[in-house]
């Protein structure tokens, strides 16, 4: 049987809606939609630079805590309402990933949780448990 592990990191909306930020099941990882709201608020608004890098970093944070890192990525998804922040958000993944580097994927939707909220982000992680 395949070990179940789970991390929160126990915002508003994981207990509301009833989520884990991660999930990881043998060498596969999910890492919730996440955005940048800290302790109930959002952070950096209007900034989409500084969101991107807030939500990559808790994403950082989730993936280490079920075992695994952001080399580990195969891909992000980011959910944004509005297509010309791209820049921003581009410059904070970039950084994010300085090593290998994940496919990713920019949605538009029609709204976000938040009104000051500029983007979502999700990933998928796969950890390599072979001896090189």
């Amino acid at each position: 049987m395949t070990r179940r592990q789970t991390y929160s990191t126990g915002t508003k909306y994981e207990e509301e809606f009833g989520f884990n930020r991660a999930v990881r099941v043998g060498e596969t990882i999910r890492i919730a939609g996440t955005a940048a709201v800290d302790e109930g608020e959002v952070v950096a608004p209007g900034d989409p630079y500084e969101q991107a890098k807030f939500v990559l970093e808790r994403i950082e944070g989730s993936l280490d805590a079920v075992g695994a890192s952001m080399d580990d990525v195969l891909i992000t998804r980011v959910f944004v309402e509005e297509f010309d922040i791209w820049q921003g958000i581009g410059r904070a993944h970039r950084e994010a990933f300085s090593g290998d580097k994940p496919a990713s994927t920019m949605i538009g939707v029609d709204s976000l949780p938040e009104e000051d909220l500029l983007l979502e982000i999700e990933a998928e992680a796969v950890v390599d448990t072979e001896e090189g």
